[in-house]
């Protein structure tokens, strides 16, 4: 009699060495005969198996009832614990956990949970996954060839904290047919729909998952999926390795201990599954010891493979990838979820990058992702944590509809540290960006102790050429106040046309991790009810884009687009201004330079007809968006000097909501206070012996741990 396993059990965990285990299970004939509760707080592989101890016993058609009191109990134990921690959500900088886990902890683990048993394929769920927050929506991980559902080991301390994490166990002599895992996974997601029918049910496929998630999205169109397919193994009669597969089937038993080494080197990247837990902050010569160290441990591990995938196992799930992949590709036409297609540039077993552009053309909802330094493993490698991805595409949501205000969750402290040093870590350490505030009593002070710690807050400034001052300012305000702040970016970076524009995990994508959203008055509004503090170009791409000797020249609306909004919810406008763009570049060619070269100028034309416009005519120069980027030449780098001034509070302005005239009187105010803060520190700067980078190089080296002195304010 084949069993159905559910998983709906709290608490319910992963199977690793070293650590006890214990997570519940039930079994449920497939039949609709009785179902059984099982737990283990001993044995996690007896659990597994579920030879353990009877905790009760349901008959027919009351297996939803059973969940839903189990969901109620879980979630009136989880209110109970955030009201007694005072817990809302994430707060910045949290550890995501990602590089504490390695692919050797992987290996050790599937060692246990791959001991046979002859039980069916079942879930369960990580213990390191710990407690989502409330209203986190479920995640059920699909594995690849290996079976073992422990695919997600690396991101599972991240994923833990806003979904409610099930893995999919494959037993390394179970015989399913694909029908048959389809109709175990299609059962747990109307389950799962029955109890939660406004939450989105997340499918990870990994490889041969990536088949099976497929499947159970087109037989249920209806149901809220969002798919998260990496490398999926639609591609499989494409695969660079079919020749190689009769060769396997023939393969002599005393031989095939060799193919696991094999498989090892053509299904992922060994120097990247050992570069998972090297900090990214360590100096060349440690990197290269860890990573030779981390070599030297994985290597030993590799003849695991041949237990976790036996001879009669690989023929096995070879039999079954074809049949998935042909099933899968079958009813592509059906699938209606969301879809994101993660594909590895060096993936030597399957044609990844073509397959994720091939399904971006047939499914109706589709994003792409491509890595292109990562092999078939993708998720078993050193890169970028899965949450991160999910968060950068926007695919991340706790209910039908995309909240980006409601749904942020605020950057980790990996993400934080990925961003300022891999990606902005040259430009940052070149510019030494310098903060000024102004307190209370006006006194201008280094720092950022005049900024106000509580929300909401609108940071209103002018936005230098390209955007160059987001780096420094986001950094500044996570590390030294602990604060996220809400970009309002323009609508195009959330575009499909720029979603399809570049294909790579891209900077618009790192945009969105750290609060980007796009301008409207909704989205303003949201983010002041919920006490955020606004980052806000009232100049936008007309002053980011600005045209030659416009340098620190403000391009405002001609009528207040804000501050009748910040009198509504009584929040804190701060203006503030920053300079320095022109002591490291050199505008060569701005728009208007742009339009008089012959084909560049068609292309200018093009992207300015596509373009979203977010003001008309009334609202005056600032309406004039030309989005073509110019061209830029570096200049030997000067410094970034940012100054906030005095705070303005709006709490108990609210008469400001009905006058038009005083509420434009303080929106000319704010901006002559911005235009202040430029003339200030145009003119301080002057007086900074280490504005020079020379000079701060030289001040760097001889006195390392110091910060650069700067002009005294």
């Amino acid at each position: 009699m084949a069993l159905v396993m559910g998983f709906r059990l709290s608490p319910v965990s992963a199977i690793c060495s070293g650590i006890r285990r214990g997570f519940g299970v039930r079994a449920q004939s497939s039949d609709g005969g009785s179902s059984t509760l099982f737990s283990s707080e001993s044995d996690p592989v007896a659990a597994l198996n579920g030879a353990s101890v009877v905790l009760g016993t349901q008959k027919n058609g009351s297996l939803v009832k059973e969940e839903r009191a189990v969901r109620f109990l879980r979630d009136e134990e989880r209110k109970g614990k955030k009201k007694e921690k005072g817990e809302e959500g994430l707060a910045p900088l949290w550890d995501d956990g990602y590089g504490v886990r390695s692919v050797e902890d992987y290996f050790v683990a599937a060692k246990e949970v791959c001991k046979p048993d002859g039980g069916p394929p079942r879930w369960f769920c990580p213990l390191e996954c710990g407690s989502p927050l409330q209203d986190s929506p479920t995640l059920l991980f699909l594995p690849g060839l290996d079976g073992t559902g422990l695919g997600l080991s690396l991101h599972h301390q991240a994923l833990g904290k806003v979904f409610e994490v099930h893995c999919l166990h494959i037993p390394v002599h179970d015989r399913t047919p694909f029908e048959g895992l389809v109709k175990l996974v299609d059962e747990a997601v109307k389950l799962e729909y029955a109890l939660s029918p406004n939450k989105p049910i997340y499918l990870v496929g990994d490889s041969f998952g990536g088949c099976l998630a497929l499947a159970v999205a087109a037989r249920n169109p209806t149901v809220d999926l969002v798919l998260i397919l990496a490398n999926p193994a639609t591609s499989f009669r494409r695969s660079q390795l079919q020749p190689l597969f009769p060769i396997l089937e023939a393969l002599p038993d005393g031989l095939h201990a060799t193919v696991p080494f094999l498989l090892s080197f053509i299904m992922g990247d060994p120097v990247k599954m050992a570069s998972v837990n090297i900090g990214n902050r360590l100096p060349p010569a440690k990197k290269i010891e860890q990573l030779s160290y981390n070599l030297t441990a994985l290597l030993p591990c590799l003849p695991e493979l041949s237990n976790i995938i036996p001879r009669d196992t690989l023929l096995w799930k070879l039999k079954l990838l074809k049949s998935a992949a042909a099933y899968a590709n079958s009813r592509l036409h059906a699938v209606k979820a969301e879809v994101l297609v993660l594909a590895s540039g060096k993936d030597y077993m399957l044609p990844s990058v073509d397959e994720a552009q091939r399904l971006a053309g047939i499914l109706q909802n589709c994003k792409v992702r491509n890595f292109n330094d990562n092999g078939h493993t993708l998720l078993l490698e050193d890169g970028i944590g899965l949450l991160t991805i999910i968060r950068g595409t926007c695919m991340y949501r706790r209910s039908r509809r995309h909240d980006l205000v409601g749904d942020f969750i605020p950057p980790s402290m990996t993400e934080f540290r990925y961003a300022m040093d891999q990606l902005f870590g040259l430009f940052r350490s070149v510019i030494g960006s310098v903060f000024f505030s102004t307190l209370e009593d006006g006194k201008i002070v280094k720092g950022l102790s005049g900024v106000p710690d509580e929300g909401p807050v609108i940071y209103v400034g002018y936005h230098m050429l390209m955007g160059l001052e987001l780096a420094s300012i986001t950094e500044a305000f996570l590390s030294q106040k602990g604060t996220a702040l809400r970009g309002i970016a323009h609508p195009l970076l959330f575009t499909v046309k720029v979603e399809n524009s570049s294909s790579e995990f891209s900077m618009f994508d790192w945009f969105k991790i750290f609060g980007a959203v796009p301008v409207s008055a909704t989205n303003l509004f949201n983010l002041l009810s919920t006490k955020s503090h606004v980052l806000l170009y009232p100049g936008g791409a007309r002053e980011a884009l600005h045209l030659k000797g416009e340098e620190y020249k403000l391009f405002w609306p001609d009528h207040p687009e804000f501050v009748r909004m910040a009198a509504r919810f009584g929040a804190t406008i701060v203006p503030f201004g920053v300079v320095g763009e022109d002591d490291v570049t050199e505008l060569a060619l701005d728009h208007k330079d742009l339009m008089k070269i012959p084909i560049v100028n068609d292309f200018v034309r093009d992207m300015s007809r596509d373009s979203i416009q977010i003001r008309d005519e009334t609202s005056g120069e600032v309406a004039n968006q030309n989005l073509a980027p110019p061209l830029l030449l570096p200049k030997i780098p000067g410094r970034f000097y940012y100054l906030f001034g005095k705070p303005i509070r709006m709490k108990g302005m609210e008469k400001i909501l009905k006058d038009r005239e005083k509420a434009n009187q303080l929106y000319q105010q704010i901006k002559s206070e911005v235009e202040s803060n430029l003339d200030y520190l145009i003119k301080k700067r002057e007086e900074d012996p280490y504005r020079n980078f020379i000079d701060r190089t030289v001040y760097q080296t001889l006195y390392p741990p110091e910060t650069t002195p700067t002009f005294d304010p």
